[in-house]
């Protein structure tokens, strides 16, 4: 299978369980890597034929500041449930990175791959 990705979106929004982490805004890194078969748009040449970033990459930041998450297992779920309901893709993995998250460490987070079959 094709894949589309995104690779490094940078969010800032609020997340977090702390109540000094719900008063400000922390970033947070996506990777997105999403199947397509891409044989339809690479013979026509045409964006209505493909997935496009853009589209993609509001969505993410739509759920991601909308600041009703707080574990980033809640929004990359909401995320991937998003996209999969919103664009004709076979699956999505979906990395997301919490810079400064654990002391003495570049980023902690989680990953997750849904697609269209999971329960």
């Amino acid at each position: 299978m094709d894949k589309v990705f995104i690779e490094a979106l940078e969010i800032e929004c609020v997340i977090g369980i702390y109540d000094w982490e719900r008063r400000i805004r922390q970033p947070i890194v996506l990777d997105i890597e999403m199947g397509f078969d891409n044989r339809r748009p690479a013979a026509s040449d045409a964006i209505g034929d493909t997935i496009d970033y853009g589209d993609v990459a509001s969505i993410c930041r739509e759920i991601a500041q909308s600041g009703e998450y707080q574990l980033i297992e809640s929004l990359v779920e909401a995320i991937a449930c998003a996209i999969l309901a919103k664009f004709p893709v076979s699956d999505v993995r979906l990395v997301c990175r919490k810079p400064g998250a654990v002391p003495r460490a570049r980023c902690a987070g989680v990953s997750i791959h849904r697609s269209r079959v999971d329960d």
